[in-house]
């Protein structure tokens, strides 16, 4: 285990989109199967999405957050709740966990995308993965909706559901389970700020416009589309047992 790096995050988004609740109801009821067990998630933040889907039904779950301040008001927000006595709150990254923890879930919400070396870190969680555990990661979709706003919260990048595939893919011992975009309603709206308000953070009336409006419309429409348009993109890998080595049995 190694020291925790001293990090700090480049945006100011987090309590702004706290108030997506619909939103986070959506994804939250799809990754719900698969939260059971010891389950760690990284890149908490301000612990939005913890209080949203630590629901007791887990046996531990763990928070890692990298970001000094933002671990602090974690961890203080975290003690204020029913959640403290399963929640465990970290500062650090996936290079700061013990070499035999393991877990059943490793949840990337929103994340992976501020990672420059994606794969690299796919790779080391599915090393901290159990057998038939689950890598989940939502993160934004579409390269072409790169905006101002990507930037100024520091993105890497926005995926496509292949580009996510082949991270997870190449991270190993891994087999995709589940991969769909979401929000096709909300697809229209980024497409907006990209093309015509190029706004580098959305104010506050347009997120509750979209949490409240275009969010339940694409719950109903994503799965007629078949989950093929959205804004943003889920996918679910599960952990499989190493492949042997054959050169030793030879």
């Amino acid at each position: 285990m190694t020291e925790p790096t001293d990090f700090h995050y480049v945006g100011n988004e987090l309590e702004l989109f706290a108030r997506a609740q619909n939103w986070k109801r959506y994804w939250g009821a799809l990754l719900q199967p698969y939260l059971r067990g010891d389950v760690l998630e990284i890149g908490a933040g301000l612990g939005a999405n913890t209080r949203l889907l630590c629901n007791g039904r887990q046996r531990r779950w763990v928070c890692l957050e990298p970001d000094p301040r933002l671990h602090d008001q974690l961890r203080a927000a975290v003690k204020q709740t029913p959640l403290s006595s399963a929640c465990e709150v970290r500062q650090g990254t996936t290079a700061n966990l013990g070499a035999d923890e393991l877990f059943d879930a490793i949840l990337y919400i929103d994340v992976l995308e501020h990672i420059e070396d994606d794969v690299g870190e796919l790779r080391r969680a599915a090393a901290h993965l159990g057998n038939q555990g689950r890598l989940v990661v939502l993160a934004p979709a579409h390269p072409w909706l790169f905006s101002q706003f990507d930037a100024a919260v520091g993105h890497h990048r926005r995926y496509t559901r292949k580009s996510l595939k082949a991270a997870g893919d190449a991270a190993g011992n891994l087999r995709l389970e589940h991969l769909a975009y979401l929000d096709c309603c909300g697809l229209l709206a980024s497409w907006a700020n990209r093309v015509l308000l190029r706004q580098s953070m959305p104010r506050v009336r347009q997120i509750l416009i979209w949490n409240r409006v275009l969010v339940p419309l694409s719950r109903v429409f994503d799965p007629l589309f078949r989950h093929r348009l959205g804004k943003s993109v889920l996918g679910v890998w599960v952990k499989t047992a190493p492949s042997p080595d054959i050169s030793r049995t030879l």
